[in-house]
């Protein structure tokens, strides 16, 4: 076993060092892919990362945590969603760059099954998102995401914005059916979506599928109507029936349904086949509307499934061959540095275009200066770019045998772009940062963040007029927006008189939100909407979590040491609390009131919410709890009561099943009369 310095592992030490090493990577290549939609490295980099833990963790298993990144499947559920527990767990599959590999997989399965004639189906490698669509008596149910693999996000009202999934199943369907697809962006509405955010000056996706992600992220059903997003079905989850005998049947079954599936597959009875339906998918996989990052291998034969059987997190049955990165040569004209929300500062590269993958590209990242002055990456260069998965380019290598002295070093600013204010390298930190809190890009991003529905739900403060405000000085940092009047709005396009009312009574009427939501307006790194509820019920004002220790605040329920440090630092700069102060004379709810509960009717009473309800389901969670119940989002046999609307899935059952008790809006309603 070697390290990433190709020095042999001497001891348990060096590789606990190691392993720590690789789950903080992981993680936090994670938060970039999973809740920012802004991946920084590779799907070939993040899995080399991901096998080097593998490989450790099975060299030295007494170093296996149960948080480990091997011990999970997909991404954390998102705290602004319903929580849906899967039929059926959606593992994730082993995944290979090798041929040899996929050649080795199927030996394997043929020493596993001697004297029997393993057929496997090739299919396209969708470059989507998981779904999980949930039919009962033909009509669709619910939606929802991977999630954890056992349980996702409910996003059934924005899937049911995609025009191809259907409402009702055609045919003879079965009374209860979990069906497994892949969401995804189509490549032309992707460059459609990208040519508009850039025209408005908006950060663009970085490929289609995370597009896609952030658009099922939305809370707005709206917008992700005006996404174009598309899905392909491929197999079941749940499935009582067995009339199915192989997988080729199942996709005849779907089609049947009314369910698009796959428009070319494979059939391949031996490891040479498997190999050349691969490189037949490579050739016409750039024909697709959809990106494909790889070929699908499945056993076809369900008897063969169940005798292969799985892991704890993938079947044996099945693996994922993903096509090696895309490469291609260019020159390097300009070098552009972007600023983000949190006054990241990351060096962008402004490419001669070249093809490359099926698009041409233009631009490619640089991640940070440290990557530049490592690869001597200069003004001018000849340089090899590579494009893995879609994502947004990265130059890989300077060529620089083909420098001819004119090319020009390049330094990172030492003043912010946006404000022209001096940046800082905190200690131990690769990245520069703008840390001026009226920094125009940063007031714009935290500005959006804080108006959005999930925090202060301040209607009207939208991305549009947030640019305009900011662009035209009335904006400087997030409380200006409390000092704002019909004089100032009257100066930006399309806010008369009426809409401009609308707005300034939407802004003061945030003034008495509950105290959870400032706590995650101010946007806090790791403060989610989950987490600043706890903290506000744990402490009771914000002055009490700005003047709590690490220790206090650990004390708060699923507050760890790294939230609580994240909390304590936002609270130590001087900038955050001048913020802090700024909204307390605007007269903003900073907890304490008595207007956080009204009584106790429900006092001590465990709710969950479940189905369609006649209006945002955080209005009647937060009338639950100013009455005195407790949410939690799943059932159980502390449930006292399910607030069901339309639609109502498993949850439903599973609380009839347990004899709790289920309401609709009006019993709620004369419970707190």
């Amino acid at each position: 076993m070697e390290d990433s310095f190709g020095q042999p592992m001497k001891n348990l030490e060096a590789a606990k060092r190691r392993i720590e090493e690789l789950r903080d990577l992981i993680r936090e290549h994670d938060r970039h892919y999973w809740f920012e939609a802004a991946p920084q490295i590779s799907d070939q980099e993040y899995d080399q990362l991901y096998r080097e833990l593998k490989d450790l963790e099975e060299a030295f298993p007494e170093l296996i945590a149960p948080d480990s990144p091997t011990q999970r499947v997909g991404g954390a559920p998102l705290e602004e969603f319903a929580q849906v527990t899967h039929r059926t767990p959606m593992l994730s599959l082993d995944n290979t760059y090798s041929e040899l590999e996929v050649v080795e997989f199927f030996r394997r399965m043929l020493r596993l099954l001697p004297r029997e004639t393993i057929r496997t189906v090739v299919e396209p490698k969708v470059d989507g998102v998981a779904i999980s669509l949930f039919y009962r008596e033909g009509k669709l149910v619910y939606a929802a995401t991977r999630g954890n693999g056992t349980a996702g996000d409910d996003v059934t009202q924005n899937v049911r914005t995609i025009r191809a999934v259907p409402y009702s199943l055609e045919g003879k369907a079965p009374k209860e059916v979990e069906i497994r697809g892949e969401v995804f962006m189509p490549k032309k509405v992707f460059q459609k979506l990208n040519k508009e955010r850039e025209s408005a000056g908006e950060i663009l996706f970085a490929n289609p599928r995370n597009a896609a992600a952030g658009s099922l992220k939305q809370l707005d059903s709206r917008i992700v109507a005006k996404r174009g997003l598309s899905i392909l079905f491929y197999g079941f989850g749940f499935y009582n029936g067995s009339d199915l005998r192989s997988h080729q049947e199942t996709l005849a079954r779907l089609a049947d349904w009314g369910l698009p599936t796959h428009s070319k597959i494979w059939i391949a009875e031996s490891p040479e086949m498997v190999i050349d339906a691969i490189k037949a998918l490579d050739e016409l996989r750039h024909d697709f509307p959809y990106e494909t990052d790889g070929a699908v291998v499945k056993v076809d034969d369900y008897q063969q499934r169940e005798a292969l059987g799985y892991t704890s997190k993938a079947p044996r049955w099945a693996i994922a061959y993903k096509y090696q990165a895309e490469r291609a040569e260019t020159q390097l004209l300009s070098i552009e540095v972007q600023v983000g929300r949190s006054g990241k500062l990351t060096p962008v590269a402004n490419l001669k275009p070249v093809f490359l993958s099926g698009t041409t590209v233009a631009r490619a990242t640089l991640h940070n200066g440290e990557e530049i002055r490592r690869k001597d990456i200069r003004i001018g260069d000849q340089v090899l770019i590579e494009k893995s998965g879609e994502i947004i380019p990265a130059v890989l290598e300077v060529l620089v045998e083909r420098r001819t002295g004119k090319e020009v070093p390049f330094e990172m600013p030492d003043r912010c772009p946006s404000c022209g204010k001096p940046v800082i390298q905190f200690p131990g930190q690769i990245d520069l940062r703008c840390t001026n809190v009226e920094c125009p890009e940063q007031v714009k991003r935290r500005l959006e963040h804080f108006a959005h529905r999930g925090a202060m739900d301040i209607e009207g403060l939208g991305e549009a007029l947030v640019t305009q405000l900011v662009a035209q000085g009335l904006v400087k940092r997030v409380d200006h927006i409390y000092a704002l009047d019909e004089t100032a709005l009257s100066r930006l396009e399309r806010m008369g008189k009426k809409s401009s009312q609308n707005l300034l009574d939407a802004i003061e009427a945030s003034k008495k939100q509950p105290l959870w939501r400032l706590i995650f307006g101010l946007g806090i790194l790791h403060v989610g909407a989950t987490a600043a509820r706890e903290l506000g019920d744990f402490f009771g004002t914000l002055d009490a979590l700005r003047d709590a220790s690490v220790d206090e605040l650990q004390r708060a329920p699923n507050t760890g040491e790294i939230v609580a440090r994240s909390i304590k630092d936002w609270f130590s700069d001087s900038n955050n609390r001048a913020l802090v102060e700024a909204l307390r004379k605007h007269g903003l709810n900073f907890g304490g009131g008595k207007e956080e509960q009204v009584d106790d009717k429900l006092m001590g009473t465990t709710w969950v919410i479940t189905g369609t309800l006649s209006g945002p389901r955080e209005v009647f969670a937060d009338l639950i709890r100013k009455h005195g119940g407790r949410l939690t989002s799943s059932v159980s046999g502390k449930t006292n009561f399910l607030l069901a609307g339309s639609d109502a899935g498993s949850k439903l059952d599973k609380a009839r099943g347990l004899g709790v008790r289920v309401v609709n809006e009006e019993e709620l309603r004369r419970l707190i009369r």
